[in-house]
């Protein structure tokens, strides 16, 4: 029998931004539990969104995943949520990420197990996505999303969206939730010095890929109602493809046809070393860099 340690990242997303005592009960099931790593987790205001990052061998990170959602369910009321980001379910979306000594397929069965899990326990009700997907139709998140909680029962009445797992019907607090497997990506948001959405909106649709953009880009306009401002939100797929200087160059470049500036950006969650030191180098204009040359990097040697 095999003693390699397979690691698996997970970073569920709940519907929750604004009460944080709620937030911290649902990540505790993170905390204290052997083979599992709570790395971060960081909510919005604004997005009323809370995003996790865990490690841990899969197992265990399972067990905690499916504890978090039955307290998610408890918690989280749909029926009486608000927030700018897109959104079906109190547990929005789950993805598997493999890490280390294990594959996409071992993933998308850890995936398929939670799913199947989450229904059979609390009758809820599961999109398998990306890497999971059933039908190639599953595969992009915003399209398993689209018509969000308010949309989704009449939308998972038609038989091409019956849930993967499920009856026919949604929850009625909690929605529905999308399981999936992926590579790493990165939430990528920039900060425009305007109010005005509508602006937000049309320079990302010129920045995604859906609409004609850069590949490996998805991209909405999000109103910061607190701050005055609205940002263009983007999940990067895959940033060894698109870095992200790129995605900001661009929208820099769009912003410009409205006389809107660019006036900064945020990471969501964690990324990879990598996709800042890409994006370092690109500013900076050094020639012939190496990850070898990051300390920390080769540290972890």
């Amino acid at each position: 029998m095999s003693n390699v340690k397979k690691v698996v990242q997970c970073v569920p997303n709940f519907s929750e931004g604004r009460d944080l005592d709620k937030v911290e009960r649902i990540i505790n099931p993170f905390r204290g539990k052997e083979g599992v790593k709570l790395l971060d987790y960081s909510t919005d205001f604004d997005h009323n969104r809370a995003v996790v990052t865990v490690v841990g061998e899969p197992e265990a990170v399972k067990h905690a995943v499916i504890e978090a959602m039955r307290i998610a369910i408890e918690e989280i009321d749909m029926t009486k949520h608000e927030g700018q980001h897109p959104r079906m379910g109190a547990i929005d979306v789950v993805p598997f990420i493999p890490i280390k000594n294990m594959t996409m397929e071992e993933a998308v069965e850890l995936a398929k197990e939670v799913g199947k899990e989450a229904w059979e326990k609390y009758n809820l009700p599961i999109f398998l996505y990306e890497k999971a997907a059933s039908n190639p139709e599953r595969e992009n998140l915003a399209t398993v999303r689209k018509g969000q909680f308010e949309g989704m029962a009449e939308k998972v009445k038609a038989p091409e969206w019956a849930p993967d797992f499920g009856n026919g019907e949604i929850h009625p607090t909690a929605g529905i939730t999308a399981v999936g497997a992926r590579m790493p990506l990165v939430a990528f948001n920039v900060n425009l010095d305007s109010p005005t959405l509508e602006i937000a909106n049309k320079i990302a649709k010129n920045v995604r890929h859906l609409s004609g953009g850069l590949r490996y880009c998805k991209g909405i306009g999000i109103e910061l109602k607190e701050r005055g401002i609205v940002q263009v939100s983007m999940n990067m797929t895959d940033y060894t493809k698109t870095a992200l200087y790129r995605a900001f160059e661009l929208i820099k470049i769009e912003a410009r046809r409205y006389g809107v500036n660019v006036i900064g950006s945020e990471i969501i969650g964690l990324l990879p070393m990598e996709a800042l030191i890409d994006t370092a180098v690109y500013y900076l204009g050094v020639e012939d860099f190496s990850m070898d040359q990051v300390l920390e990097y080769r540290m972890m040697e």
